[in-house]
């Protein structure tokens, strides 16, 4: 680079950003990153659809670098591009859908709060620099390696903010209960990574209900919008639940368990409200993973198909609101696994 060209303008003049600006990735600073890892910087982390250009610990150090991120941040963002390279979560399907869905991180274990990941006040906010690049840097190999770029491999209608990052932890200082991971079977020492593809969180504020039940009805109330995909599909969904909600429903004798067993009964509609409007095909119904009668209109059709779909999680500041993500009706199913740092 001389002193005739802006660093800047030149990245942002090429296909290769997010329309952000981008840190110059000199062999310098190439070098302090890779020195966050013991691997091979040719070790080959995967091929990223549908481009299929391939990933290895020195691209993906690469792009963690032009997202922001820290030389600490990269086995973070190591562990989760190969899980999300994973078939059945189908990053080739969303990379082309006209859906706005993304692949949301919710990461567990004591490496998030050594690294500064934030699930306190505006988690899925701007303002944290973990959260932001470890999710940017996620976007930026799905955009340049992948060629997942509005308009050439993507026909996404809107798109959605979520495409710049998405990458959080729990709040676990404020949370009444097990983390995800734990209630997964992980021990609590352990780092986990859990991937799901979602839309933008709709927040559902009540500051009214002060026991579970009411709560949990209207937070069901909005896991179940007719123009959700949740209710025409299977699909995974993220739930949210605010400190201030989850202490409400703690103080109610429930537990994680119990939230998760309540939320999925709850959250549906009936067939004749589904005809009403929304994108109800009698046909679709016939495909779900659980038996129902699409020609009967008291027939309960719920949001969360099948249990393992649903992903409840103690996120946010203190106040009355709780965060629903919808989920994709393109075939991708959650994907989760320990990482080592």
């Amino acid at each position: 680079m001389n002193d005739a060209v802006d660093e800047f303008e030149f990245f942002l003049e090429k296909e290769w950003s997010d329309g952000l600006p981008v840190v110059t990735p000199t062999e310098a600073r190439i070098r302090r990153m890779l020195a966050a890892t013991t691997r091979d910087p040719d070790e080959v982390i995967g091929a990223i659809p549908p481009a299929l250009n391939v990933a290895t610990v020195r691209t993906v150090a690469i792009h963690a670098l032009m997202a922001g991120c820290k030389p600490e941040y990269l086995p973070v963002v190591l562990a989760a591009i190969k899980l999300m390279l994973e078939d059945k979560f189908n990053m080739n399907g969303v990379q082309g859908t006209m859906h706005g869905v993304a692949p949301l991180m919710i990461v567990n274990g004591p490496y998030a709060e050594r690294i500064g990941l934030h699930g306190g006040n505006g988690c899925f906010g701007p303002g944290f620099r973990a959260n932001a690049s470890i999710g940017r840097a996620i976007r930026l190999m799905m955009l340049n390696l992948g060629a997942g770029m509005a308009g050439l491999a993507s026909a996404t209608v809107f798109a959605t903010p979520l495409r710049y990052t998405a990458c959080l932890t729990e709040n676990m200082a404020k949370s009444p209960w097990e983390s995800l991971a734990v209630s997964r079977g992980y021990a609590p020492a352990d780092n986990v990574i859990t991937a799901v593809m979602v839309e933008s969180p709709r927040l559902c504020f009540d500051d009214v209900s002060q026991e579970p039940t009411r709560l949990l009805t209207g937070i069901a109330d909005s896991m179940c919008s007719m123009g959700s995909w949740n209710m025409h599909a299977r699909g995974d969904m993220v739930v949210a639940i605010g400190p201030q909600h989850a202490e409400i429903l703690a103080r109610g004798g429930m537990s994680r368990a119990d939230v998760h067993k309540r939320l999925c009964e709850l959250a549906g509609r009936k067939v004749r409200d589904l005809k009403g409007g929304g994108n109800w095909r009698r046909e679709r119904a016939l495909t779900f993973p659980i038996k129902v009668d699409p020609d009967d209109d008291d027939c309960f059709i719920p949001a969360i198909k099948l249990p393992e779909d649903l992903h409840v999680i103690v996120a946010g500041g203190w106040g009355p609101c709780t965060a629903v993500c919808h989920g994709w009706s393109g075939g991708s199913r959650a994907v989760h696994a320990a990482f080592s740092v």
